[in-house]
């Protein structure tokens, strides 16, 4: 009788803790308030269930956070920005995304940091908003979070990133982007990133900061951390894979284009007023990007 009475116990403990994230999202849901347009469209269950995880499901500090980016979102717009608007920051490859997914089906958005062409850092910032709700737009069906594949090659100190630049990055990926990112591999960071990286992991929270791993090509566990997380037949051979990536920029530039259309059917704008037809002259997908 006992042993009946504990495993039932047990089990109605259990079925207690697999019904905490959906009456957790249930009290943010009703904390928030009724919501309509953008935001209605943005705070899905699965939106209110990361503010949630990034503040350890504690409403009240998640409903803060949601809060703040509803505001952040209504002024920066991030979901407006187009392609022709921030496409001379990507002329030299430093950030697109990838045309595979990591093992776990994720999308993944490739960074060269050291083919910085640009001196507007809110250009920079506005290209990575832009980058990264492109990814999201790109996730496939039951995935949550993007991969950051960071190439060093090419850094110096004549295009290092400055600590505003990063900090307000930073800000922008943890406060108003939470739970999105899975992992952020920085690939055979040189020597001048170390005094960089010292300052700036002072702005990450440790959620984030657990995200963000040291990849050395000659280090052994840090080949296996990279084929844990990538088939290396895709991987690029810049990132110790065996596939050849060339960024091909007017085919990357058609690719975004068509996906602006996509995200304006989701927002529910008029890509008429916004994107010239020629743009999306072309259908087919490019495959270098």
């Amino acid at each position: 009788m006992f042993r009946r009475h504990g495993t039932s116990q047990k089990q109605q403990e259990q079925e207690h803790l697999e019904q905490q994230p959906e009456i957790k999202v249930n009290e943010l849901k009703s904390a928030i308030g009724p919501l309509s347009g953008r935001n209605l469209l943005y705070c899905t269950d699965a939106c209110l269930k990361r503010y949630l995880e990034a503040r350890n499901w504690n409403v009240e500090k998640a409903k803060k956070m949601l809060e703040e980016t509803l505001t952040w979102r209504s002024t920066y717009k991030p979901e407006e920005i187009r392609w022709e608007e921030i496409a001379v920051e990507s002329e030299t490859g430093k950030l697109f995304r990838a045309n595979f997914h990591d093992r776990f089906g994720r999308t993944i958005l490739i960074m060269k940091p050291g083919l910085q062409n640009t001196t507007s850092m809110d250009g920079q910032i506005r290209h990575l908003v832009y980058m990264m709700e492109n990814a999201i737009l790109n996730l496939p069906e039951g995935q949550e979070e993007m991969v950051w594949l960071i190439d060093f090659t090419g850094l110096s100190f004549s295009v290092n990133v400055s600590i505003k630049t990063a900090r307000d990055t930073i800000s922008i990926l943890q406060n108003h982007y939470p739970q999105r990112l899975a992992i952020a591999i920085l690939y055979s960071p040189p020597r001048i990133f170390e005094a960089f990286w010292k300052i700036v992991k002072y702005f990450l929270d440790p959620k984030t900061f657990q995200k963000v791993k040291f990849v050395y090509p000659k280090n052994k566990e840090s080949v296996e951390l990279m084929k844990s997380y990538f088939d290396v037949d895709n991987l690029p051979t810049e990132f110790g894979g065996k596939a050849t990536m060339k960024y091909d920029h007017q085919e990357f530039s058609k690719l975004m284009a068509r996906d602006d259309v996509k995200a304006s059917q989701f927002w529910g704008f008029d890509e008429k007023t916004i994107l010239p037809p020629e743009s999306l002259a072309d259908p087919t997908t490019p495959k270098d990007c």
